[in-house]
């Protein structure tokens, strides 16, 4: 494994994170596209933009080149934003070596197709072995040294096995997973429910209600994802439940910050002017929307926030309505 090279692209918090877990295991080039960014990691062992106070690997090495950061790559890890994920990706194309797995951190759905990262990978990238890197990590306490788990998924089980080895990094355990439909969903659908959950959170709302959310929100996450050919089990998981759990409560979690200040009454253009990194929840809230209708599946909480995100209610509105839902058996939506 000493001989293997990574390539990550990706200088936000979760990227630069995760290239500084790898460092310990593998020599790593991470790209970033801006310049500032990397004269700052090579030369401050730094990233104050999106992980303040952190003191990054001497090993790490950052480049804005793409070409450097993946000609000689044995590995490519993609720590994009999903609506910026294929550009990126096409530009990649030109450089990467034949059979080079590709590893997607990224939680969201490209808007316009509906698609999955681990499905534009294969789609630009046919014949590259294709995983994801999903679970409840906060980045900021990963790199203050906390004890935290992820999944990986891959569907060859040989080569996830190589690659958990490349990920895990002391307390950074990572365990593996074959369910990459399930584990992928998993990332992607939670950021709506903590939307949810932090407008409750913005208007006052208790512990009662925020499990109440998070439940009964887990159970239509895990409704689409099964009907979209993942695992049920799989959502009961790290890649599901986990990653709820996290997103929903924690302060560090950007899509329930958002769903927060929308609770105070502010707009998601002021919300978004001031934010540095991207909520993906908000995000891929349409497309995800349009795959519930797409496979039949009914997400009351998800549709309420969509409502929201787009204008159509406001957050005060919408979690009444979600309260005042007339409850049926507890297996159906609602």
């Amino acid at each position: 494994m000493q001989n293997l090279k990574v390539g990550l692209l990706g200088g936000g918090s979760w990227g630069t994170t995760v290239a500084s877990l790898m460092t310990r295991n593998v020599p790593v080039t991470l790209w970033a596209r801006n310049p500032d960014t990397v004269l700052e990691i090579n030369e401050q062992r730094s990233n104050e933009t999106y992980l303040p106070g952190a003191r990054l690997p001497d090993k790490l090495v950052a480049t804005n080149d793409i070409g450097e950061c993946v000609r000689e790559a044995d590995v490519v890890v993609m720590g994009i934003p999903s609506q910026n994920f294929r550009s990126v990706l096409e530009e990649v194309k030109k450089h990467i070596r034949a059979w080079v797995p590709v590893i997607s951190l990224t939680k969201g759905l490209e808007l316009d197709t509906r698609m999955r990262m681990t499905e534009i990978i294969n789609e630009v990238l046919p014949g590259h072995p294709v995983g994801v890197l999903t679970g409840p990590n906060l980045a900021r306490e990963i790199m203050a040294g906390q004890a935290a788990a992820s999944v990986i998924a891959m569907e060859d089980e040989i080569i996830v096995q190589e690659l958990q080895n490349v990920f895990k990094s002391g307390l950074f355990r990572v365990y593996t997973n074959t369910d990459v439909i399930g584990c992928e969903l998993g990332g992607v659908l939670k950021n709506i429910i903590a939307i949810a959950v932090g407008m409750g959170d913005g208007q006052g709302a208790g512990d009662n209600t925020r499990s109440a959310l998070i439940t009964r929100g887990l159970a239509e996450v895990t409704r689409l994802g099964a009907a979209m050919g993942g695992r049920a089990e799989t959502f009961a998981g790290l890649a599901g439940m986990g990653d709820m759990i996290a997103t929903c409560t924690s302060p560090q979690s950007r899509n329930r910050h958002v769903g927060v200040e929308l609770g105070k009454g502010r707009s998601m253009q002021e919300i978004i002017d001031e934010m540095v990194m991207v909520a993906e929840g908000a995000k891929s809230a349409p497309a995800v929307i349009a795959l519930s209708e797409q496979y039949g599946v009914e997400m009351p909480i998800a549709s309420d926030v969509y409502r929201v995100l787009s204008g159509d209610s406001n957050a005060n509105r919408a979690f009444r309505g979600l309260l005042r839902v007339e409850a049926r058996a507890e297996s159906e939506p609602g």
